[in-house]
C-alpha cells in the first residue's frame, strides 16, 4: 500500500505529524525525495508536489494520498474519492478583482479575461454561473495580473486574504472551500488496508482537543457525579482493588475546555484522586 504526500511546501510538515501521530512512522525519515518505509511493512510513503499527487492515485502510483480538494477538484479525475476530511490547511479559492473597479458579480465577467492557476475549476465556475469568460492559466504572482493588462479578474487561493488586500483585490465570490482530505482511488476504497489508515488518522482527530478524566468517587455520590461528567456516551465505572465498595473509579473522555469546570463540580460531589490525561488516539 503507497500513501503519496506532499514533499515540501505548507502541507508536508503537518501531514508528516498527523503520520506520526496516527503510528505511522517514517522508518528512513522524511528527509528522503521519493520514499519512505513505515512501521507498517505494507505501507510505504511517496513524496510528491500536492498538485501532482491526484494524478499518482489515478494512475496507481499510489493507491491513496493525502492533498488538499482543490488540487483533486483541479485534476478533474473522476476515479478518486475523499475518505477522510483531516482539517487542516483550510483555504478558499475566490474570484477577486481589482478594488477599485467595477466589477462586483461574476456576470460583470462577460467577455472578460480572467487569470488563475486553477483553470479547470475556474471554467467550470463561469459554466455553472452560464458567464463566457476566457481563462487564461498562469503559473505565479496571478494578483499582479490586472495591473499589467493581462487579465480583468483573478481566480486564486487565499487563507486570511491579507495577500489580495496588500495588491488592492476585493473578492467577488467564493469559488471553492478546500481542505487537506485523506483520497483514494475507487477500486481500494474497500480494501482493508485502506481501512486501517483511515481509522488511524480519524483516531487522532477524534482525540484533538480531549482529556481522560480519572477519579474515584464514593458510591452513594456516583449519580451525583455522573450528572455533571459531560463524557462521551458516558462514564465508565469500575470497583476499585481493595475497595471494599465503598468507592469506585470513574473514567470519562471530555472536552478540554470543559475540564477546569468538570473538576471543581466532581470535586464538590466527593470526588478524589483526580487524574487529567491527554489522549494521543481516540477510536470511536
Amino acid at each position: 500500500m503507497r500513501i503519496a504526500v506532499p514533499n515540501k511546501g505548507r502541507l508536508h510538515q503537518p501531514t508528516i505529524d498527523l503520520l506520526e501521530r496516527a503510528g505511522l512512522h517514517l522508518e528512513n525519515g522524511a528527509d528522503r525525495k521519493l520514499y519512505a518505509e513505515t512501521v507498517d511493512p505494507d505501507v510505504t510513503v511517496l513524496f510528491a508536489r500536492a498538485a501532482d499527487i491526484p494524478e499518482y492515485i489515478a494512475d496507481g502510483a499510489a493507491d491513496v494520498g493525502i492533498t488538499g480538494l482543490d488540487q483533486v477538484r483541479e485534476s478533474a479525475s473522476d476515479r478518486i474519492e475523499s475518505l477522510l476530511d483531516l482539517e487542516f490547511g483550510r483555504c478558499r479559492l475566490v474570484l477577486a478583482a481589482p478594488e477599485d473597479g467595477e466589477i462586483a458579480t461574476s456576470a460583470d465577467l462577460e467577455g472578460a479575461t480572467v487569470a488563475t492557476e486553477f483553470p479547470t475549476i475556474t471554467r467550470e465556475y463561469f459554466a455553472d454561473a452560464g458567464v463566457s469568460a476566457e481563462v487564461i492559466e498562469v503559473t505565479g504572482a496571478t494578483e499582479l495580473t490586472p495591473y499589467v493588462d493581462m487579465a480583468d479578474a483573478i481566480v486564486d487561493i487565499t487563507s486570511t486574504g491579507t495577500t489580495l488586500k496588500v495588491n488592492r483585490l476585493a473578492i467577488v465570490d467564493e469559488v471553492l472551500s478546500s481542505s487537506v482530505q485523506l483520497f483514494a482511488r475507487e477500486d481500494v476504497v474497500g480494501d482493508a488496508k485502506v481501512g486501517e489508515i483511515a481509522t488511524a488518522l480519524s483516531s487522532v482527530l477524534a482525540a484533538d482537543g480531549k482529556r481522560y478524566l480519572m477519579m474515584n468517587v464514593p458510591q452513594d455520590q456516583l449519580e451525583a457525579v455522573r450528572e455533571v461528567i459531560p463524557g462521551l456516551g458516558g462514564p465508565t465505572i469500575m470497583d476499585i482493588a481493595n475497595g471494599e465498595g465503598e468507592a469506585v473509579a470513574v473514567h470519562a473522555v471530555v472536552d478540554e475546555r470543559d475540564v477546569f469546570e468538570t473538576i471543581t463540580r466532581v470535586k464538590e460531589r466527593g470526588a478524589s484522586g483526580i487524574l487529567v490525561t491527554e489522549i494521543e488516539r481516540l477510536v470511536e
